[in-house]
């Protein structure tokens, strides 16, 4: 049986599946279920009205617990309550989401369509708090969230929270590193799943590279992408057109949509010539940008970096990553090929301001102070393994071995509504890879001791 991956929808439908990062779904109620609470609990939001949160409102949660929901400077937020509440709790970051998306995130934290397999209905049912926070935006969206979810971690500790743990999908997972690095005495205890645990600098450099790789080694072909291929700027704009018709969800699906084709088209008639010019092609793309050779590995990441480049610019400040004197070799491309390729493609320089931009928000440097456990599929369409094997080194680097666990499992395979193409998942992990990370570090927490070696697999 196939299993799902964290982005629920990835296999659902095209357009949500190449939304990468594992970004949250909005849940919007046309009405709020009714919920009746103890004392306690009406305490509870009595206090968070005085500790400044607004437009706050409860829903009915499982076995006699509620949800919270309202706003924190404007932000919102979201946080389940089980019944009886000891003091501890749980929060998750997200991951990105396309630039001009919905900043909201689900009123309901437990919710399916927070995407975590699972997890926070486990953590709420072990009678830890779960909650979450939205962002200021869209996008490269780090700074933003660290900022968010320390704002919701001491808002809770007013409320008579304990012990807070942190973690986070994808984006999220950088997000995660941000917090317990610059904020080392914020959270008791952390999960990185499928994270940037190195840095951007790392990852854009190969989703980049992947990009200007495509546009050379598919000009003039069926296959080229639509749009601006500069690769300082995005394909398209993100943000719908003044008169625009269709809502801005159909608006950025359909961007994706239009990226993603080609790059089905030419997985499509590899598989039907493995041996012929668009297998080759194919090949070679993926050797440079360091991913799978298969659609989802080519597809998510250059739906990613050509629909995200103006909102990383404008983020950061200007460019991360300058190939200006590389010298690209590839294994799949003979000697001529290669000097072809390095004669034509584009050279582009790194700013100095944006490159300190992405080291603050984040490069790990492996130096934090609680219990970090990280989970990452061998193979992942969009976060690369390397990333997590890097933080490995980094950590190792600080000395700092003893506070981090990492586990590794396969990499999953989902079929993308067309075609008949299966591709690789990002984030692909099973609800009980999920539930067995939870597990791990709550165990880890309470009783200091470090987790089994194969306690998730």
């Amino acid at each position: 049986m196939m299993r799902k991956g964290m982005r629920l929808s990835f296999a659902m439908r095209l357009a949500p599946a190449l939304l990468a990062f594992a970004a949250p779904m909005a849940l919007h109620a046309e009405e709020t279920p009714a919920v009746t609470l103890t004392s306690t609990q009406s305490a509870l939001v009595a206090k968070a009205a005085k500790l400044g949160a607004t437009s706050l409102k409860t829903l009915p949660a499982p076995d006699g617990g509620f949800v919270l929901a309202g706003k924190l400077a404007g932000d919102q937020f979201s946080v389940a309550f089980p019944a009886g509440w000891k003091g501890g709790a749980l929060l998750f970051a997200h991951g990105y989401s396309a630039p001009g998306s919905p900043v909201a995130v689900a009123e309901d934290p437990l919710s399916p369509a927070v995407g975590t397999n699972g997890m926070m209905l486990k953590v709420y049912q072990d009678g830890y708090a779960a909650g979450h926070s939205a962002y200021d935006k869209a996008g490269m969206g780090v700074e933003s969230a660290t900022e968010n979810t320390l704002r919701l971690r001491d808002f809770l500790t007013r409320l008579g929270a304990k012990r807070v743990l942190v973690a986070g999908g994808s984006m999220g997972g950088n997000i995660v590193l941000s917090l317990i690095e610059q904020h080392p005495k914020a959270f008791a205890g952390a999960i990185s799943a499928c994270g940037v645990t190195d840095g951007w600098e790392s990852l854009f450099a190969q989703l980049i590279d992947m990009r200007a790789a495509y546009n050379v080694l598919t000009e003039g072909t069926p296959y080229a992408l639509p749009g601006e291929h500069d690769l300082l700027k995005s394909a398209f704009p993100m943000d719908p057109p003044a008169g625009e018709a269709a809502s801005s969800d159909a608006f950025r699906n359909g961007r994706i949509v239009q990226i993603a084709m080609p790059v089905l088209m030419l997985a499509q008639a590899a598989a039907a010539n493995p041996d012929g010019r668009e297998a080759h092609i194919l090949k070679q793309v993926a050797s440079i940008g360091g991913f799978e050779p298969e659609v989802a590995s080519i597809a998510f990441p250059l739906v990613t970096v050509t629909l995200g480049m103006d909102d990383l610019g404008a983020t950061l400040g200007g460019n991360i990553y300058g190939n200006v004197g590389k010298v690209y070799a590839s294994p799949e491309m003979t000697a001529e090929e290669a000097a072809a390729f390095n004669a034509k493609v584009q050279r582009i320089s790194a700013d100095p301001a944006a490159v300190a931009n992405a080291r603050r928000w984040h490069q790990a440097t492996g130096r934090f102070d609680v219990p970090l456990v990280t989970i990452h599929n061998r193979i992942d369409s969009l976060v690369p393994y390397a990333q997590s094997e890097a933080l490995g080194r980094i950590v190792a680097a600080a000395g700092n071995e003893k506070r981090l666990v990492q586990y590794t499992v396969p990499g999953t395979k989902a079929a993308l509504p067309v075609g008949g193409v299966e591709g690789y998942t990002h984030c692909g992990f099973s609800p009980e890879q999920m539930t067995a990370t939870w597990e791990a570090l709550k165990g880890w927490v309470e009783t200091g001791k470090r987790p089994a070696a194969d306690a998730v697999r």
